[in-house]
């Protein structure tokens, strides 16, 4: 059976060979750490962002979205805390002259000791059979208690370190548990020191009269210092959201994992605004609708998991994560942070503007608190296509690369396949096609063997395959072929627009939020 890392490996290759992700500037060697979206991804994607967008405005009468530059004026960086503060702790090998991130390191360490004591109950449990009682053996075991133990402390002198800020804390710490640099294999490491991830660049005609500017390294200021525009103007009443779906830049140092942490990528943000002293019951409020939206796509449920925030940044008062098993474990796909009023507060001292909500009800006015819900659409993208990923041998003996995704999302929600090229097929074919392409993204394909031209489509996660035969032409039906099963069946021409219809609605999706 092939590890997760080779497993990891095919998946990437598979995205490249089926036109889903690209490495950026190939013809040139490429550039470290930025990819494309090719024909198929560019689709997957659009439908990830439609499914969250309209999951936002369609499904919420007091959430409307905006779309900020990416450009804004350098002093928004200072007031968010941007230009003090959004630094990572970094490490070098002097050995291999690679640069890590330190906090990385050791959550790479804990992983280990995690893994150790889940190889500990795997091993028991297949030795005592069903009478196993895991969370038993996990409090009694000698070996899984010491690596529990070790597991513990480290985790308490990793949280104390990075709430402190203590840089030499994290080296001491990485020294003390043996870690080694991966390509070298030694313990020959520099002092941990911060690093500034924004990018910057000048603004104007001249030298002279230029200004520093910086590319947004996340979406979040955009909706803040927009937020009265929004509210005076919509009419706005608390508690309401602005949605936001775009671009933002990190000068990532350890960027790897394929798309999991790239320098450009896309952001799903949300930000709700709601009166002090509100804020927990929304952020619980949004933590289970959050992770109800994901659930709905049929991944499977055991594949996500809570992850609450030891060190919270310095805007918030609760923040915890939704993480998705991907290969390489359990990791962050989307964040839901209290931020509470930090923001709109920052922005109204550094901008001189008062930024308040005055309250009808109550005739008070206020600066509202923020529960934020902020989605990596590169990450829900790769956590999408890694659970969709199947190799299957078949009944004959042969093997199919299939992407199992959810239908609503599929690139391509069915493939017009005319038997052969002659006797009026394609031309029926080209007639079905054209009464469904109005609707659905739809491909035609009448090249190879209907075994290749199922394959290719499997490969992208089609859904159905219409094949067109010379029995068609008497009795106006279609073999439709049905990806994941693989099973045929004859049905009418006139049914086919309803049934593609009832599988690829994300209307079905909406019901199971919302139910």
């Amino acid at each position: 059976m092939a590890s997760q890392e080779e497993v990891f490996k095919k998946i990437i290759a598979h995205c490249k060979e089926y036109g889903f992700v690209f490495p950026s500037s190939e013809i040139y060697d490429g550039l470290a750490a930025v990819y494309d979206y090719g024909q198929n991804g560019v689709e997957l994607k659009n439908n990830i962002k439609k499914y969250w967008w309209d999951s936002m405005i369609l499904l919420h009468e007091n959430i409307v979205g905006i779309d900020a530059a990416i450009f804004m004026h350098p002093t928004i960086w200072k007031a968010s805390g941007h230009v003090d503060a959004f630094n990572d702790p970094l490490i070098d090998n002097k050995d291999s002259k690679k640069r890590y991130r330190a906090d990385v390191l050791i959550e790479e360490q804990l992983a280990k000791y995690d893994d150790k004591i889940a190889k500990e109950v795997e091993k028991a449990a297949k030795k005592f059979g069903e009478s196993f009682d895991a969370e038993l053996y996990k409090t009694t075991n000698p070996r899984v208690l010491e690596h529990t133990a070790k597991r513990n402390a480290l985790h308490e002198r990793f949280a104390k370190a990075m709430n402190g800020n203590d840089l030499n804390e994290l080296k001491e710490i990485i020294i003390d548990e043996g870690i080694v640099c991966p390509i070298s294999g030694t313990k020959n490491w520099t002092d941990v020191r911060q690093f500034n991830l924004m990018f910057s660049t000048e603004m104007g005609s001249t030298s002279d009269s230029s200004m520093k500017i910086y590319l947004r390294p996340e979406t979040a200021q955009g909706i803040f210092v927009n937020y009265l525009n929004v509210q005076k103007t919509g009419r706005m009443k608390i508690p309401f959201g602005i949605a936001q779906i775009g671009k933002a830049f990190r000068n990532e140092i350890v960027a790897r994992q394929f798309i999991f942490r790239m320098r450009e990528f896309e952001q799903m943000e949300m930000q709700f605004f709601v009166k002090p002293g509100d804020e927990m019951q929304w952020f619980d409020h949004w933590k289970a609708f959050r992770l109800k939206w994901h659930k709905a796509l049929g991944l499977g449920d055991q594949k996500y998991r809570f992850h609450d925030h030891e060190k919270l940044a310095h805007y918030a008062n609760a923040a915890t994560d939704i993480e998705f098993e991907m290969p390489f474990g359990f990791k962050e796909v989307e964040g839901i942070h209290s931020r509470t009023n930090f923001d709109l507060s920052q922005h109204a001292k550094f901008s001189g503007k008062k930024i308040e909500y005055f309250d009808p009800e109550t005739n008070q006015s206020y600066t509202p608190y923020v529960i934020e819900t902020s989605i990596g659409v590169d990450r829900m993208f790769l956590s999408i296509i890694c659970s969709s990923y199947c190799e299957e041998t078949l009944d004959n003996g042969e093997s199919r690369v299939v992407l199992k995704l959810p239908q609503v999302l599929a690139p391509i929600k069915a493939c017009i396949m005319p038997l052969v090229k002659k006797d009026g097929l394609p031309e029926k074919a080209r007639e079905i096609m054209n009464s469904l392409k109005f609707d659905f993204k739809c491909a035609y394909d009448e090249k190879d063997s209907i075994g290749k031209r199922y394959r290719r489509q499997d490969a992208i996660g089609t859904p159905f395959c219409i094949t067109i035969d010379h029995q068609t032409l008497e009795d106006n039906c279609v073999t439709v072929r049905y990806r994941d099963t693989m099973q045929q069946e004859r049905v009418s021409i006139d049914t086919l627009h309803h049934m593609i219809s009832d599988a690829v609605n994300m209307k079905n999706l909406f019901k199971k939020i919302v139910s």
